[in-house]
Parts: C-alpha cells; sequence; structure tokens
C-alpha cells in the first residue's frame, strides 16, 4: 500500500514537471509562414507572437542590446538516408533602447528602423516578411521539400556575462518551436503565376 501512494507521489510530480516544463516549452509562438516565388528565388514571410518577460525588458531599458535569431532550414526528405539539408540561413536583428533619444532600435544588417515604444518594435520583429531564403536554382521544381522557421533570442552574440546567466536563468532562453510545413516549388511558382494576373 505504502509502494502505490509513494508511486502515485512520484507520477504526480512527474506530471507536474512535464506540465510546467510543456507551460514554458515555446516563449515565442511561430505561424502563418510561407515561401513566395520571385524572380531571384523564395522569400519568406512569418508571424511570431512574441513579448519580452519583465528581466529582458528591464535589461533592454538600461541599455542592453537584445540579439534575436530567425533561423530557415530546407530539407529533401529520402527513405534511404537521413534527410538531405538544401538551405540553411539565419537572420539576425538587435533590439535596443537609446536613452538620450527615448527611442528603441530594431536593426538588421544596414536596416536600422527607430520606434517610440517597445511594443512598436517588437510588433515589426513579430512580422518576418519578404526574406529572401532560397536563390534560383538552389531548388528543383518537381522536388518536395519540408521547410522550417523558428525565432530565437540569442545569448551567444552578447556579452559574457549575460552568456552566463542564460546558461542558468530561463528567463534569457526564450525561443519558438520550429515552425515545419511541407514545400513545392512548381505549386509556389503557379500561386506567384496567378497572383500576377
Amino acid at each position: 500500500m505504502r509502494c502505490c501512494k509513494k508511486l502515485e507521489a512520484f507520477l504526480l510530480g512527474l506530471a507536474l514537471l512535464f506540465a510546467v516544463g510543456a507551460a514554458h516549452a515555446a516563449d515565442i509562438v511561430a505561424g502563418n509562414a510561407r515561401l513566395v516565388a520571385g524572380d531571384d528565388g523564395y522569400s519568406l514571410s512569418a508571424d511570431f507572437k512574441l513579448s519580452l518577460n519583465q528581466r529582458l525588458e528591464e535589461a533592454v531599458n538600461k541599455g542592453v542590446v537584445l540579439y534575436f535569431t530567425a533561423d530557415f532550414e530546407l530539407t529533401r526528405s529520402r527513405w534511404y538516408w537521413f534527410d538531405q539539408a538544401v538551405v540553411r540561413r539565419s537572420k539576425t536583428f538587435q533590439l535596443s533602447y537609446h536613452a538620450l533619444t527615448r527611442q528603441y532600435r530594431l536593426s538588421s544588417g544596414a536596416l536600422h528602423q527607430s520606434f517610440p515604444s517597445l511594443e512598436e518594435a517588437l510588433q515589426v520583429l513579430s512580422h518576418l516578411r519578404h526574406w529572401q531564403v532560397i536563390e534560383k536554382g538552389e531548388v528543383a521544381a518537381e522536388v518536395e521539400y519540408v521547410a522550417s522557421t523558428r525565432l530565437r533570442l540569442d545569448p551567444s552574440q552578447m556579452p559574457k556575462t549575460f552568456q552566463v546567466s542564460a546558461l542558468s536563468n530561463r528567463d534569457w532562453s526564450q525561443s519558438s518551436d520550429w515552425l515545419v510545413w511541407d514545400f513545392s516549388p512548381s505549386e509556389a511558382a503557379a500561386a506567384a503565376s496567378g497572383d500576377g494576373k
């Protein structure tokens, strides 16, 4: 009898642990991803539900730059071996606050945008648009592929003290799960030509 009660308590604790883990599994939620055909290849658009926890918001407001990285992968299934990685791309965004101008700044490469509020900066970061991820000639029209994307906070690009914090503190490790969908270049090309009419 005592053994059964211990087993029940253990299973209850395990269930609670999994429930807490599931609640924190994806701090960012990915959705509405699509690849659109263009003259030079295919571009990715995707939406992410994103909000900063209190610790990250405080860090930004104190001048810490947060790095978010969007990842894209395109694979081809093979029945006889592991899936073949066809394309891998990453794009990094820097989110910062400038106390003198009281503006939030979102940067990616040479592109910089300023916003009067953190909510507006996060709104733009949440909507990834027209990111060319596949060059012309990297895919074959008649082949079926699997595409996937995610958005994650990337503490590896931050100062060492924050990297150490990220290893031990859940607040510094926000990420979406991979959003996965089937991709057919011929269907994407047909849809693009239909939109042009």
